[in-house]
């Protein structure tokens, strides 16, 4: 698996293919990886990414992982902190950002109106 990332110049993305349901996630958000990878066994490597919600999709449980993670919301709404029905949490909308380190716990995540977010995770050098 690399550890770094590819390089790439800029190039138009298509948003209509590639995208996939991440392990353990539910039905209705979706990723599709930029560049590189992470490896969750070995601990190691860096991975861009789009994470989108469809309406109406939420998670139920908080999140912690062993690796930094960056957020930012591109578009549409985003709650957190919302309780396992879907229901409640703080609202936000485009142009807002999170940066956590390992073990910091997040969410759960709702959308109303379905919302893409573009995540940056990597583990420390050893």
């Amino acid at each position: 698996m690399p550890i770094n990332k590819a390089h790439l110049e800029f190039h138009t993305l298509d948003l209509t293919a590639g995208w996939e349901t991440p392990p353990g996630y539910p039905p209705g958000i979706q990723q599709k990886i930029l560049a590189g990878a992470l490896d969750e066994v070995g601990k190691r490597g860096c991975r861009t990414r789009l994470l989108r919600f469809a309406p109406g999709a939420f998670t139920t449980a908080p999140f912690v992982h062993d690796y930094w993670e960056e957020v930012f919301l591109v578009s549409g709404d985003l709650f957190v902190g919302n309780d396992a029905e879907g229901k409640g949490g703080e609202k936000f909308l485009p142009m807002t950002y999170a940066s956590r380190p390992p073990g910091a716990w997040h969410g759960p995540f709702r959308s109303e109106g379905g919302c893409i977010l573009y995540e940056s995770h990597s583990y420390d050098p050893v």
